[in-house]
């Protein structure tokens, strides 16, 4: 028998085109999601944020089977936010702020490819300037930075007991500021 909670109930998945009109998607890797969700909802601009998987093969994967590391995702967010707001390089910013970049499939205690850093970009534009932050940002870090740059596929909302987990818990964000 599988374990279960009353709040495992999972949101219909998200494609990487189905961005409300007047606003725009960003999708972000960075390790443990409670903590990028938490310093993204911060972000003036933002609308919402969505902890999930992404750029793996199951489909409607679990907490459970992504952390087994079998399913090829990663924990990541889906944001929600309004151009006319905050721009994508300034999501870059807070993305690169808040993780350590220069480690290959670990963040702090996280280890494994589900804890990858990886930026996955909705379009042409956003892949350029996600690219070009490889570049910019490499300056700021002593070793290299490995985040994957790709494109968006089927983000599959996490659980509900994930979201606002940080607000809903009260515990702290497992990220720090790395510079």
């Amino acid at each position: 028998m599988a374990f279960s909670r009353p709040d495992d109930t999972q949101a219909a998945p998200i494609e990487p085109g189905d961005a409300p009109a007047d606003l725009a998607f960003a999708t972000f890797a960075a390790g443990c999601f409670w903590g990028v969700e938490d310093f993204f909802l911060h972000v003036p601009g933002v609308v919402d944020v969505v902890s999930g998987y992404t750029g793996g093969e199951t489909k409607a994967p679990t907490y459970y089977e992504v952390c087994s590391g079998r399913t090829g995702h990663a924990e990541a967010v889906l944001v929600t936010y309004d151009p006319g707001k905050v721009s994508y390089d300034e999501l870059i910013e807070e993305f690169f702020r808040h993780h350590d970049p220069t480690t290959p499939n670990r963040q702090g205690p996280d280890v494994g490819t589900q804890y990858r850093s990886a930026i996955f970009t909705h379009d042409a534009e956003q892949e350029r300037l996600a690219k070009e932050s490889l570049e910019a940002f490499a300056e700021r870090f002593s070793r290299r930075i490995v985040t994957e740059v790709v494109p968006a596929t089927t983000f599959w909302p996490a659980e509900a007991y994930h979201q606002r987990y940080v607000d809903k818990t009260g515990r702290a964000s497992c990220h720090v500021a790395n510079w």
